[in-house]
């Protein structure tokens, strides 16, 4: 049986400040290539195979289909915006789960999502590696 704690769960590691900025400047960065549609510059921040997960399935993506997938969903003309929340819990130095809740907008059309990223730490840089969000296929 488990027992639920209100205690924090000792991780054994506590990132820093600068750790935390850099997570989120990684965010940032990705979401202006997003808005960009610079779909190839944000393949080059995954780490293939990347895994897409959500409900009742899991598939991993090499790089032609993560850029066919995105380069369907950003195609259109219409300008893309987005504002996030971004909350990171680090598992240690160099991986760290960030759930976002943002506001995307395509065109005249809004969409609130919240969704996970799982971020490693790769000769220094970050690399997102599996994304999870519930109801991807309807998005």
């Amino acid at each position: 049986m488990t027992t639920p704690s209100t205690d924090p769960a000792p991780t054994g590691y506590t990132p820093s400040p600068a750790d935390v900025a850099g997570v989120l400047a990684w965010f940032e960065h990705f979401d202006e290539l997003a808005v960009a549609k610079d779909v190839e510059a944000m393949a080059d921040q995954a780490m293939f195979p990347l895994n897409e997960v959500s409900d009742g399935r899991a598939e991993s993506y090499d790089r032609a289909r993560y850029i066919a997938q995105m380069t369907s969903e950003l195609g259109g003309s219409e300008q893309v915006d987005m504002v996030s929340v971004r909350t990171p819990t680090f598992l240690n130095e160099n991986l760290v789960f960030v759930v976002t809740d943002a506001t995307i907008t395509m065109g005249d059309s809004s969409q609130q999502v919240r969704y996970g990223d799982l971020l490693v730490k790769c000769a220094g840089t970050w690399k997102f590696q599996t994304m999870v969000q519930g109801g991807w296929s309807d998005f």
